[in-house]
């Protein structure tokens, strides 16, 4: 499906499900060496874990739906993280930047806790990154509510953010979702910092298609989302200038973001959100 008409059923919690099966259709799960192997609790099932993972002789036993976790399950962490800046509320044919990237992160959202992993949300808002559930019980459910409801708006200044510390003996799997537009290099800046042989970072950049190609012609009023700011020019004019910037940056990105533990993907607004979560995982 589009994103166009994920978004129009407007019901986060099912499109990241309709998405997330899309997505792990046919394919074969691979386990985490020791996934399973130290029992540590039972919990309540909850909607999108996996029905094999419910333990029968439990439920023969007390009437409940009890899924198993493992100590080496409950040490992964998967911290989602949303760039909340005011150039995320960029749309093209009535999708928007924020909505896109919500659609992905509840659908990896749900990956995750198919495979028992801690989830947490952070927004990058201002500036700062902001913790908007932490991980614990419901963080799941809590996690698509968040993101049904949050909003993004403001600039973030030239500032470099400080990521959540490690916890000891915890590896971890940052998944970001930005335009990734900066005013000088303050995304850079932060990416070098966060990958790391602990922390794996999965980067998607959200994109519309005028902003790559920018084959526009006539007259147009363009604003600044973040300041507010607003000019007017001829489209034409500026063409070649704003296609050779563009292009510049896109290189400039791969090139600074060649680093070990960490993957980069670009997604367009019209891809299909499956297809560009397939490329990246």
């Amino acid at each position: 499906m589009t994103a166009a008409d994920l978004i129009r059923l407007n019901n986060l919690p099912l499109v990241g499900k309709l998405v997330s099966d899309e997505l792990t259709l046919g394919l074969h799960h691979s386990r985490r060496n020791g996934v399973g192997v130290e029992f540590a609790q039972y919990r309540d099932y909850r909607p999108g874990d996996d029905p094999k993972r419910i333990d029968w002789k439990r439920y023969a036993q007390t009437d409940k739906h009890l899924v198993r976790e493992s100590e080496t399950e409950s040490s992964h962490q998967v911290r989602l993280l949303l760039d909340l800046s005011g150039s995320m509320n960029y749309a093209e044919d009535n999708v928007s930047r924020l909505d896109y990237a919500k659609v992905l992160l509840a659908s990896l959202a749900y990956i995750a806790n198919r495979q028992s992993d801690q989830i947490s949300l952070y927004g990058l808002r201002n500036g700062q990154i902001e913790p908007l559930v932490p991980p614990g019980k419901q963080a799941f459910q809590k996690v698509l509510g968040v993101l049904t409801s949050v909003k993004a708006a403001g600039a973030w200044p030239d500032t470099v953010p400080t990521l959540p510390g490690l916890k000891r003996n915890q590896t971890e799997l940052l998944i970001l979702v930005s335009d990734l537009l900066q005013l000088n290099d303050e995304w850079l800046t932060l990416l070098r910092q966060a990958a790391s042989p602990h922390r794996e970072v999965l980067l998607i950049q959200v994109l519309g298609n005028q902003e790559v190609a920018f084959n526009l012609a006539g007259f147009y009023q363009f604003q600044d989302l973040e300041t507010g700011q607003t000019l007017e020019v001829e489209a034409g004019t500026v063409q070649a200038t704003v296609r050779a910037a563009a292009t510049t940056y896109f290189q400039t990105l791969t090139d600074q973001l060649q680093l070990p533990n960490l993957r980069r993907v670009r997604a367009l607004l019209t891809d299909p959100p499956a297809l560009v979560l397939r490329e990246l995982l």
